[in-house]
């Protein structure tokens, strides 16, 4: 198995989505509606949504490395489609770009603790995300606390959407997604109950932000992805941070397919980041917070 060349990437995206399996009969109900939803509210032209292969062949292709995932939720259904196991597997297919994260919805209570061992220990994922609006749940209640126990245990990263979510924008009732848990102050009790614990507070946390910029300048273990927003619409004291106190501890993520790389690339060169600063935000800090060796890693077991 190939092994992820830090040295020959540009970049490392660590906020992409997997939305389609390559198992045929895989079901697709719903997913056309939510990906058109979602492209109307990113002005992104249309998202065909992709396969891990499809997502890793398009990161090679540009030279940058990424992190991959679905959204588990409970709700939806008994497993999530593309499933961990399946994000997981064709991860090491191409682990030269591509880094393997789960989604386990805290509802799941103690079968979700299992599954979260057992992808850890025989799937070699690196990470877990958490979307506290789609799946109903404040990050600080004690029901998910088994899961960040293991999450800790095993030395990885716990990855919240924070601030306001394109899922549901713009429909009837907002889709039934409720604003109110992804606030980033509920994740300020996660990081003080698991203070060894990686945590990454994903997108600019609007209307939440200067309460992220908090967490991540009070807290040593939580960093900030700049993912979902295109940077030419960045508060300008997010960018402030980013240049100074927070300056190792930003991450570039994309938030793919709604918006591209290229996309978010093109208005990060125009945004006021110094020039010592772009290749931390680009590659340099999440090479220190995934543990990447230069020349390649290998992932955690």
């Amino acid at each position: 198995m190939s092994r992820l060349d830090v040295d020959a990437l540009t970049a490392i995206d660590v906020h992409t989505h997997v939305h389609r399996s390559v198992r045929a009969g895989a079901g697709t109900e719903g997913l056309d509606d939510m990906l058109s939803s979602m492209s109307d509210y990113f002005g992104s032209g249309g998202v065909p949504g992709y396969t891990v292969p499809q997502i890793a062949a398009y990161y090679r292709e540009r030279r940058m490395g990424c992190v991959v995932f679905g959204v588990d939720s409970a709700a939806d259904g008994d497993e999530m489609e593309p499933t961990n196991e399946e994000v997981a597997e064709l991860a090491a297919e191409n682990a030269d770009v591509v880094i393997p994260f789960a989604s386990i919805d805290p509802a799941r209570g103690a079968a979700g603790v299992r599954a979260a061992r057992r992808l850890v220990e025989h799937y070699g994922v690196r990470g877990f995300k958490f979307h506290p609006n789609t799946q109903a749940f404040y990050p600080n209640d004690r029901a998910a606390y088994p899961l960040y126990e293991v999450i800790a245990e095993y030395g990885l990263i716990a990855l919240f959407h924070t601030g306001q979510t394109g899922v549901g924008a713009g429909t009837p009732g907002g889709g039934g997604i409720r604003l109110k848990y992804s606030n980033p102050m509920y994740v300020d009790d996660v990081a003080v109950d698991f203070p060894e614990m990686k945590i990454i507070l994903a997108h600019p946390s609007f209307p939440w932000q200067d309460e992220a910029l908090a967490v991540a300048t009070h807290k040593p273990s939580v960093y900030i992805d700049l993912s979902g927003w295109s940077p030419k619409y960045f508060p300008p004291q997010l960018v402030q941070y980013a240049n100074s106190l927070l300056r190792e501890k930003v991450l570039f993520g994309s938030d793919f397919p709604v918006i591209t790389p290229e996309r978010w690339l093109s208005d990060f060169e125009k945004l006021h980041i110094k020039p010592q600063v772009r290749p931390l935000i680009l590659k340099e800090n999440a090479v220190r917070l995934f543990g990447l060796g230069s020349g390649g890693a290998e992932p955690a077991r």
